[in-house]
């Protein structure tokens, strides 16, 4: 039986992942983790994860004893047979078929079927992912379609009824930054910008006003650019900037 107070967030480590883990925690009376490991150049990202998780469990404390189990799952296997410049030493470009070499193919999908097989046995009825249609790099398997049809075919296949959540699918990242300040203040938007990690280069020494990174791959860039503008609709908003 699933409970329908219960959800499982894919986590990663990244701002977006982050964001989503507060929207769930927001909302359901248990909330778990799972992340997956599959070789991934900014392995960083896996890094900092206990980092985030400790900050929301000491700084939130209704979350806290909302915050269930962590979970990481093993998939070096996509790594292995990807030729991506995620999972590779191959610089970031566009491919013949019109989508990046970051695109790893199956990507999602597979973190959606493993994360479907945790929640079943955790009892978890919540899905919770951070994709996204309207900031995002051309990925096919973070669109909406795909994210439905996933929804469609996890409930045949399992003979149950999850529910997928996208709560960033239709907004850009400055929105996302204020997403995360609605839901756990300045504070919170603290924890994503210094704790967090997106660089699809695995830089974690470099840090500028919206947290680490290379400040040149396209996941920097898309961060960059929706934290500026997210403090400047904020100064204009409340007529001061975060501290």
């Amino acid at each position: 039986m699933l409970d329908d107070k219960t959800a499982l967030v894919l986590f990663s480590g990244g701002q977006d992942s982050t964001t989503c883990l507060a929207w769930a925690l927001d909302r359901y009376d248990r909330v778990e983790t799972v992340g997956f490991d599959y070789g991934q150049r900014h392995r960083v990202e896996l890094d900092v994860r206990p980092t985030v998780l400790a900050r929301i469990r000491s700084e939130y404390p209704d979350w806290a004893g909302r915050l269930g189990d962590d979970h990481m799952i093993d998939m070096k296997v996509l790594g292995e047979i990807s030729e991506t410049a995620l999972t590779k030493d191959v610089g970031i470009s566009m491919q013949e078929n019109g989508l990046p070499n970051t695109f790893v193919p199956g990507r999602n999908l597979i973190f959606l079927t493993f994360a479907a097989a945790v929640a079943y046995r955790r009892g978890a009825k919540h899905l919770v992912t951070g994709v996204c249609e309207t900031d995002y790099s051309g990925y096919p398997d973070c669109r909406d379609d795909t994210i439905k049809a996933m929804q469609v075919a996890l409930n045949l296949g399992m003979e149950t009824r999850f529910v997928l959540h996208t709560p960033l699918m239709w907004i850009d990242k400055a929105e996302t930054w204020l997403l995360a300040e609605k839901l756990g203040g300045e504070r919170f938007v603290e924890i994503v910008r210094d704790d967090t990690h997106t660089c699809y280069q695995g830089d974690h020494e470099h840090h500028h006003p919206w947290g680490y990174g290379c400040d040149a791959c396209p996941a920097c860039e898309l961060r960059a650019v929706g934290y500026a503008k997210y403090i400047n609709q904020r100064t204009s908003r409340t007529g001061s900037a975060l501290t």
